[in-house]
């Protein structure tokens, strides 16, 4: 490996837009992978910089820490990962697009039922929840009404 071919941690904060912090912590996390030099400080190789824009659009989109720490686990270590690396990964994260999608279709469509009417009626109301009856027929804490990945706990 070339000197060319690492970067410095300030140089990968500033190419991939993540502070310094959070580099550290996904390396933590197992996200990423850093050498050290004989000094102790960290070194990455170039191709990180995908694997943090993978994780910076998979967790804009909602996926977890889990998700997408289970996504990275499925690309090469020791090479830069290829076109069908990068290709069978995507299906996996399409479909948790596609239920993601469905979900907040779900939600916008009993907004627009609620609001749509023009009466602001609790009574018509597809997403109220009059004297918590979904308390007795839901087990899921939370919003029982949403969409179960809408409900799913913050990250």
């Amino acid at each position: 490996m070339e000197p060319t071919d690492v970067l410095t941690v300030s140089e990968v904060a500033e190419r991939s837009g993540f502070a310094a912090s959070a580099l550290r912590y996904y390396e933590k996390q197992g996200l990423i992978d850093a050498s050290r030099t004989s000094g102790g400080q960290r070194r990455y190789e170039r191709s990180v910089l995908r694997r943090l824009a993978f994780i910076r659009a998979a967790s804009n989109v909602g996926l977890s820490l889990e998700e997408i720490r289970t996504e990275l686990a499925g690309l090469p270590k020791g090479r830069t990962p290829t076109k069908s690396d990068w290709h069978r990964i995507s299906g996996h994260w399409r479909t948790r697009l596609d239920e993601q999608l469905e979900a907040l279709e779900a939600l916008r469509d009993k907004l627009d039922s609620c609001i749509g009417c023009g009466c602001l009626s609790l009574k018509q109301c597809g997403i109220s929840n009059p004297a918590d009856k979904a308390a007795a027929t839901e087990d899921a804490p939370g919003a029982a009404y949403l969409p179960p990945l809408l409900r799913r706990a913050p990250r």
